[in-house]
Formats: C-alpha cells, sequence, structure tokens
C-alpha cells in the first residue's frame, strides 16, 4: 500500500476554521495516511521534506496554490509526488490537474491517480509551479500582502486594492532577452506560464502544457480600460482573446531588467522589488498527482 502524507494549511482561502471535518474525511478514505497541520509560513517545505526523508509516495497539500508551492521545493528532484486538495481562493494549479472543487470527491480522485513527471519553472532561482510574472498582478499581490499584515483579508479588500491598481499603475520600460529575442516593451502584465491560468478558469496561457519543457510568454499591452473590459471575458475561454491586446511565445529561459525596481510574483505570492528577474524551465522535475491524462498529453 502506498504512503501518503497530507499537508493541511488551517488558514487557506475562505476554509480556515472547518479543519474538523477535513481530517475524518481524509482518514476514512486513506486510513493508514499522516495528516500534518501546517503552523506557519514556511512549515509545509519543512514537513514535506520530512516525508520525501521517510520515503513517503505522495504528499498531498491541502491548501491554495502557496502552500503548494512551498511543499514543492522539498520535493523537486525527489521520487515522492505531490497532489494537491483545493482549499485556496484561486486554486490555479489544481483546476489544471484536473482536481474536482469538491473536497470529498477529490480525496476521492487521488484513490486512483497517476504520477506524472512535469516541469516546474524557476524566478531568481526559486520554483513556481504555474506562473511567474511581473506587471499589475504582482504589484496588487503585493499590496495585498502588505494590508493583510494588518488583517485585511478576503475577496472585498483584494477587489478594493485592484480596483484602484488598475486606474492608477503605470507599467514600467523593461529590457527583455529571451533565447530567441532581445526587446524593449511596456506592457501591462508579462507572465511566464507553466500552466494555464491564475484561478478561477481565467486562462492567461490556454495553451501552455505542464511537461512540454517551455513556457508560454505572455504579455498583455497597456490599453484604455474600456478595452480591457471588453477583453476580459476573453480570458475565460481557450481561444477567443480580442483586439490584439495579448502576445504569446514560447521559451526556455528570459531575463528582464529595468533601470526602476519592480515587484514580480510566483504562483500568486509576490517578491520584493528588483532590477534584474531571471526565468527558466526546468523539465520534468516534479511528479505531480493527476487525477485524469494531463493537458498536452
Amino acid at each position: 500500500m502506498k504512503k501518503f502524507c497530507f499537508i493541511l494549511n488551517p488558514k487557506s482561502g475562505k476554509h480556515a476554521t472547518n479543519t474538523s471535518e477535513l481530517i475524518p474525511c481524509v482518514l476514512r478514505h486513506f486510513p493508514q495516511a499522516e495528516v500534518q497541520l501546517t503552523k506557519a509560513p514556511g512549515h509545509a517545505t519543512e514537513l514535506a521534506q520530512q516525508a520525501a526523508a521517510r520515503q513517503t509516495d505522495a504528499v498531498v497539500v491541502i491548501g491554495g496554490d502557496g502552500t503548494l508551492n512551498e511543499a514543492a521545493r522539498a520535493l523537486i528532484g525527489t521520487p515522492t509526488a505531490l497532489g494537491v486538495i483545493p482549499r485556496g481562493s484561486g486554486n490555479g494549479l489544481a483546476r489544471e490537474l484536473g482536481m474536482p472543487l469538491s473536497f470529498e470527491k477529490s480525496v476521492l480522485c487521488l484513490r486512483q491517480a497517476t504520477a506524472v513527471s512535469c516541469d516546474i519553472g524557476r524566478a531568481n532561482d526559486e520554483p513556481f509551479l504555474n506562473l511567474a510574472g511581473v506587471g499589475i498582478e504582482a504589484e496588487i499581490a503585493w499590496q495585498f500582502m502588505q494590508q493583510g499584515k494588518n488583517g485585511a483579508r478576503g475577496k472585498w479588500p483584494y477587489f478594493r486594492i485592484g480596483a484602484h491598481t488598475v486606474f492608477s499603475y503605470v507599467p514600467p520600460v523593461w529590457e527583455l532577452e529571451t533565447d530567441r529575442q532581445k526587446i524593449t516593451l511596456s506592457p501591462l502584465t508579462l507572465v511566464f506560464a507553466n500552466g494555464r491560468q491564475y484561478g478561477s478558469n481565467f486562462k492567461i496561457a490556454p495553451h501552455a502544457s505542464l511537461t512540454d519543457g517551455l513556457l508560454d510568454m505572455v504579455a498583455l499591452q497597456n490599453a484604455p480600460k474600456w478595452k480591457l473590459a471588453l477583453a476580459a471575458p476573453g480570458f475565460f475561454t481557450d481561444n477567443w482573446r480580442p483586439f490584439g491586446l495579448v502576445q504569446t511565445s514560447r521559451v526556455g529561459q528570459a531575463r528582464l531588467t529595468s533601470e526602476k525596481k519592480f515587484t514580480y510574483h510566483l504562483d500568486g505570492e509576490p517578491r520584493n522589488a528588483v532590477n534584474t528577474l531571471e526565468i527558466k524551465i526546468e523539465p520534468r522535475a516534479l511528479h505531480l498527482l493527476f487525477p485524469e491524462k494531463p493537458h498536452g498529453k
């Protein structure tokens, strides 16, 4: 019988206080499994590292993309697979893997899951599983994190910060060098996508694949707000991208520099301002649990 370790973040998303119902459900379907709770930021990395050292077959994160990223750091290059039960806000990677949003259904799916060797990205040598990038979403994430230190969490503060930033944000000028080109650009956002979506089915890179050895680099051009508003529904489809606002290319590595410092994010977690961002792909570096065949296979 395979050994599973479940790592539960009790503060993920809107489900922060419901752990008493979750653990019995896990143990009902995985009676021999370990279930451990995170106690602080970064704790999931430590717990996953210990599980891998015990030769656990799979570590399953019950949480959002941030907790998933933490656990992945300990499992890259190991035979221990990583799975997820979505309990975050957007659940970008969980949706990418095809996991149901229902808790018990996702637990059941893991009983028949298949481990697939997948790519990871690196941003300034930190791993990301799904997306990394710069621009307006990184700025919103940074401001949201800062306000969260004062207890401002949830969808309303995020919406309020986002609405204000949309009207005040001025994209900096970046110098971009990839394995195919060297250009100057100033988009509203520039995303390096290993997976397809931010979460909530907002697909910034609808043709990205976790297993193709490349990142989809997506530049969303700055434009009048009415034009961006009209274009927004297109990001919830696989193909429609109106008004010529999006340019996509595929890269194995990239280097982004600016005279002014800028923030960036990886898997939705903001990072301190830098002048240079180094991006690269690391093929087949992590085993991920899929309940069905992955996209692009």
